[in-house]
Parts: structure tokens; sequence; C-alpha cells
């Protein structure tokens, strides 16, 4: 059969979008270079080899994984914890990451509209794989739910609503649209099936596949953030129960915060994906910062806020090692570690004066002396100095930047998940924090408020994509924050991306959310 995929079920217009809304068109011709048009009208008869099906959309998903733009920056830059500012012409491109971090987007942006698509065609490949037409295994109907209930979720998280198809309906059929409550029964009861079919797996190489543990992971996540989707009280006791199963299954939190990044096996990462790291290395660092694998340098793109680097312990403004930082904030060598280490790069948050590899001291292609400022003066107008930098999968580490090791799902997530969940049954969580803070080197808290279990979150999570979501549940996405547009500060209209444009367009079932 050919592969239909799902948003170009009917054809996709790409029009001019600011002409769409100030003239009338009187040719609007359908292009095969503006959408991608359905392969004729082939009726779905079952996927012809479920094992490359699967294989195929778990490596697609990989990709998006693994990508900076689009479903990483939506989760990211959109935050309090990664900008993406302007240096000179770099990283302009005519403002699509400035207006995530400042909250001006509008439902024409790229990435909004690619992650669109990408998501929702990955939900109908699963329901492809998932159909009885296909005939897969219990275990590949399993692996197929789980990515439908992944894939669901960031829809349903972002849009609020969820389109949805059956293979088997023709291609002159409108997906329907499932509301925020159905889509999130529809992520629930496919976690529920295929749990009980998925491999029963502890640590391992293997886990970039999922296991039942991520199954459990997945389940706990969407109960967690129930509210948002269902106006109803989440099932607290659920997520709890849903993290000790995890648990049962051998994971749990481990010492040497670093060291978990690395491709080897540890206690911690319940699901990893087979995508190069690379991303999450360079866009960050400086043009002039090398390693071994990528003599080039970096991008000089990524950074943080200070206000966010400030919410660790330690000196505010080093981070060299001795400075009194958490293990998680990481550290800075100087001339001699860097020497030491044949690898002038440090961990974590990289701030003030940068070494080359023999411990000289790097410098910025001007010349001057390479440090990295704590300040930014905007989203635009920066050299390239400003801005704290961020690493946590290192080049020096096995495999460097072409490793395809990076954690999706890990175990310390689902114990402040089993903390959350307490504490918002009127437990105390202060013994399950302090139990991760005492094993990060950070001094123990005297109790744990909404806004310490936040914070914790965020030193604990950071650039694993989790931010975003983090703030909505917490009801903090629309505070104010550095270079936020001032207009956008308090209005619940961002708190969910706008229908693209073109998806609009071709199914007249969605409506745009509202205030776009």
């Amino acid at each position: 059969m050919k592969r239909n995929l799902f948003t170009n079920l009917k054809p996709i217009f790409a029009i001019a979008f600011l002409s769409l809304l100030t003239v009338s068109c009187t040719d609007l011709q359908i292009e095969e270079t503006d959408s991608i048009i359905a392969e004729g009208s082939t009726v779905f008869e079952g996927v012809a080899d479920v094992d490359a099906s699967l294989t195929n959309l778990y490596n697609d998903i990989y990709g998006q994984i693994g990508d900076q733009a689009n479903w990483f920056a939506l989760n990211e830059v959109s935050t309090d914890e990664t900008l993406v500012p302007t240096r000179g012409t770099d990283w302009g491109d005519n403002g699509i990451w400035r207006t995530l971090h400042s909250h001006t987007w509008s439902p024409t942006h790229k990435y909004v509209l690619d992650t669109w698509n990408n998501l929702n065609q990955d939900v109908f490949r699963a329901s492809q794989i998932i159909d009885p037409l296909s005939n897969p295994t219990a275990e590949q109907e399993a692996q197929a739910r789980f990515l439908r209930a992944f894939s669901m979720y960031f829809v349903l998280d972002m849009w609020g609503v969820a389109p949805y198809r059956n293979p088997t309906d023709g291609a002159d059929i409108d997906p329907s649209v499932l509301s925020a409550s159905e889509a999130y029964q529809l992520i629930i009861d496919d976690l529920n099936a295929a749990i009980p079919n998925l491999p029963s797996r502890g640590p391992s190489d293997d886990n970039n596949r999922a296991c039942k543990a991520a199954g459990y992971f997945m389940l706990a996540k969407a109960m967690l953030n129930a509210e948002r989707y269902t106006g109803s009280t989440p099932n607290y006791q659920g997520v709890v129960d849903a993290v000790n199963a995890i648990g049962t299954e051998g994971f749990g939190l481990q010492a040497g915060y670093f060291d978990l990044f690395k491709q080897d096996v540890n206690n911690e990462t319940i699901w990893y994906a087979n995508t190069g790291v690379g991303n999450r290395i360079w866009n960050g660092l400086h043009y002039n910062q090398n390693s071994p694998d990528n003599t080039g340098g970096g991008w000089n793109g990524f950074t943080t806020l200070a206000e966010f680097y400030d919410s660790f312990e330690g000196n505010p403004n080093s981070n060299n090692v001795g400075d009194g930082q958490e293990e998680r904030r990481g550290w800075v060598p100087d001339a001699a570690t860097a020497n030491s280490q044949n690898l002038g790069i440090g961990y974590g948050f990289l701030i003030g004066q940068q070494y080359e590899e023999d411990g000289t001291i790097l410098k910025d292609r001007p010349g001057n002396p390479l440090v990295f400022t704590k300040e930014l003066p905007g989203l635009s107008g920066n050299g390239e100095n400003t801005g704290i930098r961020i690493i946590k999968y290192h080049p020096g580490d096995d495999g460097g930047s072409f490793r395809g090791h990076e954690i999706v799902f890990r175990y310390a997530d689902a114990h402040l998940m089993k903390a959350e969940a307490m504490m918002r049954m009127g437990g105390d969580a202060t013994s399950m924090v302090n139990e991760l803070r005492t094993l990060r080197g950070a001094t123990p808290l005297g109790s744990v408020s909404e806004s310490d279990m936040l914070a914790e979150r965020g030193r604990e999570l950071y650039i694993e994509f989790w931010r975003r979501n983090d703030l909505l549940r917490f009801g903090q996405f629309t505070r104010d924050w550095e270079f936020k547009n001032p207009e956008s500060v308090g209005d619940t209209k961002w708190n969910l991306y706008p229908i693209p444009i073109n998806a609009l367009l071709s199914n007249p079932n969605l409506v745009q959310n509202p205030g776009y």
C-alpha cells in the first residue's frame, strides 16, 4: 500500500498568509511544491511490514526529538529556561526564535506548523500499525499504542485538541477533532492497553524501545497534568502507584549527575532516543570551542537567563570548581583543569572565562578573551560572548557528539512526579525532594512548597524538554520573565499554540484556539 500521511489526506495549501488576510485571491492552484498531495485513493488494507513500519516510526520520532527546532524549541525556547538571542545577524532567522521566548508567535510560525504536522503524522502512522488489518503481534501493538499516546499527548498539551482519523477512512473524509478530555481518555486507554504487553525490562541498552516502565512513566505524566485537560482533580494516587511500578521494574535514583547523560547503562534511564546529541552540545557553545570530533566549533546560539542560573546554589558570578555550587550546576574548568582533562569545555552552566584544551585562555573571533557574561542586552543586539551557556551532553564523553543516546524518560523525573502528587494530596514531599537534593550535592530544604517543587524540577531537568509542561501545570507559563513581551504577561492565550493556518484550511472540523 501507499502510506497516507495524517495531515496530508486533503491538500494543504501553502498560501502567503498575510496576503490571505488582506487581499482576495482568484487563482489558488495546488502545487506539489506548496503541499504534499495524498497519494491516490489507495484503500487501507493493513501495514504490509509491521516491524519495519514500527522501526521507521521510532526512527522518525527520534529524529524529531533530536532536532533543536520544532518540538524541542516549542517546549524549551518558549520558557524562562532557554532562549536564542540574535548575535549580529546570527540566529536572526526572521525572529523565529525570539518570538518563542517573548510569547509573540503567530499561527504562521514555522515550528508550530512543522511540529503539528510531525506529531499528527506520528499518531496516524501508529494507528495504522494498531489497526487489526495490519495484524500486529501483541507487543508490536503495545509499542504502537505507546508511541501514539506519547505523540498525541504533546498534540493535546500544545494545542488543547487532537485531530483523529481511522486508517480505513477515505481520503475525502475530514479527520474528526477530539476534545481535550476525549484525547486525554484515548491516551490513558492506549497506555493501559499497552503496558501489559510491553516487555518487563530494567536498566538496559535495549531501552531505546518502550518497556513497561516507560508505559508507567507516560501514564504518570498524563495523569499528573490531567486537570488542564479534563477540568477534574487528577488521580494523584494513580501517579504514585505508576511511579512505584517503575521502581518495581528496577529503576531508581543514581549518583553522578552528568554521568547519566553518557551512553552507559544507568539506573535512571527509562527510555532513550537513538538520535545524535550534537544539537544539545553545539547549539550554545562558541564558534571557537572545539572537541576532537568537531573541530569546526559551536554555533553560538542557545543560552539561559540569569534568573534561571541563580536558582542553583553556588557563587552567583562564577561557576569554577570550589564555588560552592550544587552538582547539577556543573563547573567551568580553570587553566589547570582544562589542561588535565585535555578539553576546555566544562559541564552544566558555562559562565566567565573559557579555556583551550591546553589550559590557555580561549579567545573570541576578534581576539578578545572569551568570557561568557551573565547578563544579555536583549533578544537582539548581542555580541559573541553574551549569555551563560548550557551543556549536559559533553563532547568529551565516549561517543562525543555523535553518540545516538538522548534521554527521553528519566527516573529522577518520576521521583519528583511522585513527590508532587503526594504534596498535592496533602502530604509532605520534603523527604523525597531532599533525598534527590542530597544525592546532587545540594543543601536539604526545611519544607517544600509548590514554588520549591517547580524550582527543583527546573534544576534537575533543564533542557530535557519538560519546562513548558511544568510551568503550565504550576500556573507559571504566563508570568513575567526577562525579555517576555509585557503585553503577553498574564494572557492565558499563550498557554496553547495556535492551530496552523493551513491545518484550518484543510480540515473544517478544526477551530482556531481563542485569541489567535
